[in-house]
């Protein structure tokens, strides 16, 4: 046996050693484990969430803060103590500092949702936002610590951190004993990986530990694939709490020859999974916090399992509320239940009702149009998808069948965050008579369909806007061409129509962005 191993397994047996005596439960608390009924029948496995969204930050991180914080000597901890993080650790750093007495700095990225910001700076801690990521807010740290003399609190990097974190383990086999198939971790810098796996692997190797990381800032990947570790050039913060360029040296020693998977998953995976374990509990998870469900859900597409037993842990809930509304935009192109389309159709009064007679059943969930003057026009459309992926490649190919051209753009970034809500804009002088006029009607399959149906095809539509939102009523903006001498007949039509209706043409919002100049 080399040095370098009978090191690795000193530090090995220092992690279970801490994980066996740690005192975090002077702050934290043994989380509760659950049966996720919902799931466990969708998918045909036992499936069990591991609470550490209900700790008293809300997330995992208080274990190895505490941990750490509790073995510093009395010196140490008159030093004052900094750290550097996206938020969770911050909020355990902090509130675990605040309990000891100890001065705290912390250096969060300028992109940290507010939310963690504001609940670490209610735990007394002084707060410095620098830089894009977490690797920018790191240098900062690590500077002001040798600058000032505190005390560095990595939130990944060290073998206290690490054995605070691996205290889920331990309480998972107390609460459900060694039954357990395989455990769903979430992976940033690699601390709450190394933590389970350094206890699974050595008291319980049967058990599979499989990583999970976002799609935008895959570094244990990369550094498996490379064999060692690499920087990544940049990461998406979608899922902040691990948007970590470089995997943890230490994490990565402990996880490089033990994790069994790691997966990577997509931000519309992430945002399925969000609303999964909403359905669940009716708790909203950070991005970070659901990567595990987003990885259990993949790991069983390409394996044929049935019957065992998962458990995911649940790792964070420090949610931005001004996020949901982008996550419910992803979440059904997530979980595959609904796709976006560009679709051409005849620029020609009519040609609207003859595209939805096309989609038969499938209900329409957005459609965006602007009136051209030209042959063509390019509309832009979601479908709800009640039979998931097997859908998809059907319904292109009736309607290319139908002579429509049809590009999918569920997949395309740009579309879905853009493109889909600039669909219009001013239309030009050829559109004459237009009048805006906001409809609701009752939400449900064929409504919009319904709709088209009450109107006389002599009103051209010009402009088009709906979306469900998943509420009782759906909302549409449309623009027709009605002539003065038209009105009296288009009015009865609006009474005809049995649905509310409100005029907007003389809204100011219309005037300046939408009505033809």
């Amino acid at each position: 046996m080399s040095h370098i191993d009978l090191q690795m397994n000193d530090l090995k047996r220092h992690i279970l050693k801490g994980i066996e005596s740690s005192d975090i439960y002077e702050l934290a608390i043994c989380s509760p484990i659950e049966r996720a009924n919902g799931l466990s029948a969708r998918l045909a496995n036992e499936i069990y969430f591991k609470r550490e969204d209900l700790q008293p930050v809300f997330s995992f991180k208080l274990r190895g803060a505490y941990h750490k914080l509790n073995l510093l000597s009395d010196n140490q901890k008159k030093q004052g103590v900094i750290t550097a993080s996206a938020g969770n650790h911050a909020q355990g750093v902090a509130l675990g500092a605040k309990k000891l007495g100890i001065k705290t700095l912390i250096v969060m990225p300028v992109t940290t949702p507010e939310i963690k910001v504001n609940a670490v700076k209610i735990q007394g801690a002084e707060v410095i936002l620098h830089g894009d990521s977490y690797d920018d807010a790191l240098k900062l740290s690590h500077k002001l610590a040798k600058q000032d003399g505190y005390v560095f609190i990595h939130p990944f990097d060290d073998a206290e951190v690490i054995a605070g974190q691996g205290t889920i383990a331990k309480e998972i086999i107390s609460q459900l004993g060694d039954t357990v198939d395989a455990i769903f971790v979430a992976v940033g810098g690699g601390g709450l990986l190394a933590g389970i796996l350094t206890y699974l692997k050595d008291l319980h190797p049967k058990i599979k530990v499989i990583g999970i990381e976002s799609e935008e800032s895959a570094c244990l990947s990369a550094a498996m694939k490379a064999g060692k570790r690499v920087i990544l050039d940049s990461v998406g913060i979608f899922a902040d709490g691990v948007a970590v360029k470089q995997i943890g040296k230490l994490p990565f020693e402990l996880i490089k020859e033990k994790v069994d998977e790691v997966i990577t998953v997509s931000i519309d995976e992430i945002c399925a999974a969000i609303k999964d374990i909403y359905d669940e509990n009716r708790t909203i998870q950070e991005p970070a916090g659901a990567l595990g469900v987003a990885g259990l859900k993949k790991y069983l597409q390409s394996h044929t399992i049935e019957n065992k037993r998962f458990v995911v842990v649940n790792c964070g809930a420090n949610m931005n509320f001004d996020r949901l509304q982008h996550i419910a935009e992803r979440t059904e192109i997530g979980a595959n239940r609904e796709m976006l389309l560009s679709v051409e159709i005849p620029e020609t009064p009519g040609s609207f009702l003859q595209f939805c007679k096309s989609l038969g059943n499938l209900m329409v969930t957005e459609f965006n149009y602007r009136y051209a003057k030209v042959k063509n026009a390019q509309v832009f459309v979601g479908v709800g998808l009640p039979q998931g992926g097997s859908n998809r490649t059907e319904l292109i190919k009736r309607l290319e069948s139908r002579g429509y051209a049809v590009e999918d753009m569920s997949d395309n970034d740009a579309a879905k965050l853009h493109v889909r809500h600039m669909v219009g804009g001013r239309g030009s002088s050829v559109v004459e008579n237009e009048r805006l006029y906001r409809f609701q009607f009752p939400e449900r399959p064929g409504a919009l369909l319904e709709f088209l149906m009450h109107m006389d095809p002599i009103w051209n539509i010009s402009l088009f806007h709906y979306r469900n939102h998943g509420s009782a009523f759906g909302r549409v903006l449309v623009g027709m061409q009605v002539t003065e001498h038209d009105m009296e007949l288009f009015r009865s039509f609006l009474v005809n129509t049995g649905y509310d209706y409100f005029d907007e043409t003389d809204n100011v919002a219309y005037q300046r962005f939408l009505k033809p100049i």
